[in-house]
């Protein structure tokens, strides 16, 4: 029988909520009103999740559990999300991909049917929760402090961001792996251990593994780094796109941003780039919004020219104009 949470969980819990909507909503929408919508795995941090939420908003909680079809036993696990919630007096629905998830980097094709999925049933309450986590987090940000990320990709998993018209929301980033599951256990809430967490084969699983073999390494205070990465992502974004809407004109128009700082030119020529290509239906070569434009900004800082993304970008007087390459001469 699943009983409540403590108190000081749930109320901890709902805190955690009413700053979060209070950031995505700009406090348009109030904890005693929100309607809440969850994704739900299985395992103990989302099934811990699902009984704080459900003692924390009764009556105004959803569930859904997205089966990938991956590996054997995902249909029971679902079918025990969906018992758990029954009990709870929360409805769920279990949904899966359209097609089958196949080919290579089949984590991120999968990754990308279930956000699919889940904010398309999650569109009429607005929300969608995730059960990302302090480990999590800490996870996430040696992970990209190992692939030499900029501040974005340091700035880890965000608190909040909007797909489509869904905010979805990760209401436990201040919450420990450890305290999740023992809260899953004492409120008798059934979970599942997902094999892939213990795969050598992935990046997340190693890097979990050299956290707790290395007590000096505190997760809660990593994660707590990258959201103070994540303020100044935030606080840079808002500025380029101050930038952006008063230099940025289009084709052939000079963009005067010249004397902007290093990391602000980097990501408004991204974008210059991007659009360009959008415009002038450019499709070859590829181009990323992660492409590394260093050497073309060491060629505009030396009053040089320079192509990169098939656009070719020219320094001038009053700014750097962009344009569409000339074609290669073939030999």
């Amino acid at each position: 029988m699943i009983v409540p949470p403590p108190d000081a969980a749930v109320a901890r819990f709902r805190g955690d909520m009413a700053r979060l909507l209070a950031r995505a909503f700009d406090g348009a929408t109030s904890v005693d009103e929100a309607r809440v919508a969850l994704a739900v795995s299985g395992g103990a941090d989302s099934m811990a999740m699902l009984a704080l939420a459900a003692a924390a908003f009764p009556g105004r909680v959803t569930a859904a559990t997205f089966d990938h079809h991956l590996r054997q036993g995902s249909a029971a696990e679902a079918a025990m999300v969906a018992r758990a919630c029954a009990e709870m007096g929360v409805p769920h629905a279990t949904l899966s991909p359209d097609t089958p998830i196949t080919g290579s980097s089949i984590q991120m094709r999968a990754r990308a049917a279930r956000y699919t999925a889940l904010t398309a049933w999650a569109a009429d309450a607005g929300t969608l929760l995730t059960a990302h986590h302090a480990d999590d987090q800490a996870e996430t940000m040696l992970m990209r402090l190992n692939r030499a990320s900029g501040l974005a990709g340091l700035a880890g998993v965000r608190a909040w961001r909007r797909e489509g018209g869904v905010a979805i929301l990760r209401p436990l980033l201040t919450w420990r792996r450890a305290d999740l599951r023992a809260l899953a256990t004492a409120a008798m809430v059934p979970f599942v251990d997902d094999p892939s967490n213990d795969d050598p084969r992935h990046d997340r699983t190693r890097i979990r593994g050299v956290l707790a073999a290395t007590p000096a390494l505190d997760a809660a205070r990593i994660a707590t780094s990258a959201a103070w990465l994540a303020d100044a992502e935030e606080v840079i974004a808002v500025q380029v796109e101050r930038l952006w809407r008063q230099h940025w004109h289009g084709p052939g128009r000079p963009f005067a941003i010249g004397d902007e700082p290093r990391e602000l030119q980097r990501r408004l020529v991204r974008r210059a780039i991007a659009d360009i290509r959008a415009t002038l239906t450019i499709a070859r070569p590829p181009f990323a919004d992660s492409a590394n434009v260093e050497p073309l900004l060491d060629r505009l800082a030396a009053g040089q020219a320079a192509v990169q993304g098939g656009v070719k970008v020219s320094p001038g007087p009053n700014g750097w104009s962009f344009g569409a390459a000339p074609p290669r001469r073939s030999l």
